[in-house]
């Protein structure tokens, strides 16, 4: 039900349902991936924000104005450098979480695979990808996507480039026709030859080292490196978009490309 005027929706009723629909408990994630509910707030929440990072900018933009307090969903959490004192900018970043009532939810490998609203799952339905198939394991989970969508090469990187608003490269080692792909978003560049092994033709990720431009060539693969920032800012938009919906409050998202 939507909350009377002037109110909002209590930050449990939010956390649970993140919680359960992410399956949370369930996924494996790094330790210092610390998914779930990283900074609570007062109670309640009125909007929420979605960022890729939990960086200083993020969180400075989700503050604007009057509008109430937000709920921050983010891919990348605000711990992942460990267990360190509360100083500089990790100081920096949770005051200026608290001062301004912000809760903040982080989602990490829960939402790279999610078949609905995960990274993968929204990146192929948005380059018109018929999906057939997981692609790669994660600590024994399916983490990615593969299926087939014929065109040329050249055209599903111009398609990228457009859906993304990225730069994306191609490291062209395969067919200049397209038919088999598989993606996996972020930093994936180690699954070049597990996509070989696959019968793929054309791997999709965000970034990748030097050397992978002569496993591509070599091996027979197409590669295209898309951002890892630009193939990760589908899944938490797809998230806000889903929980606002579910709890009629209003959702925006924060642009804030790293390049990388």
């Amino acid at each position: 039900m939507k909350p009377p005027a002037g109110t909002g929706v209590p930050l449990a009723d939010l956390v649970e349902y993140l919680d359960g629909y992410l399956q949370i408990g369930r996924v494996p994630d790094e330790a210092n991936a610390v998914n779930g509910l990283q900074v609570q707030n007062g109670g309640e929440v009125h909007r929420i924000v979605a960022a890729v990072d939990a960086s200083q900018e993020a969180i400075d933009g989700a503050m604007g104005g009057d509008a109430g307090s937000p709920l921050l969903l983010v891919h990348h959490g605000i711990l992942w450098d460990g267990n360190i004192p509360l100083t500089g900018r990790r100081f920096r970043r949770i005051g200026a979480l608290l001062a301004h009532d912000a809760a903040l939810y982080a989602a990490h490998i829960p939402l790279d695979l999610h078949p609905e609203v995960g990274n993968n799952a929204v990146l192929a339905r948005r380059l018109g990808v018929h999906v057939t198939a997981d692609f790669g394991q994660y600590r024994g989970v399916p983490i990615g996507l593969r299926g087939t969508l014929e065109l040329e090469r050249e055209v599903l990187v111009q398609r990228l480039d457009t859906l993304l608003d990225t730069r994306a490269r191609l490291l062209p080692g395969g067919p200049s026709r397209v038919c088999n792909v598989a993606i996996v978003t972020g930093a994936a560049s180690n699954r070049i030859a597990e996509a070989r092994e696959a019968g793929v033709d054309t791997f999709i990720t965000g970034e990748g080292p030097h050397h992978t431009y002569f496993d591509a060539m070599e091996w027979g693969v197409n590669v295209i490196y898309a951002g890892h920032y630009a193939t990760e800012q589908v899944g938490v938009q797809a998230l806000a978009e889903h929980v606002g919906l579910r709890f009629q409050l209003p959702w925006e998202f924060h642009w804030h490309p790293t390049g990388l």
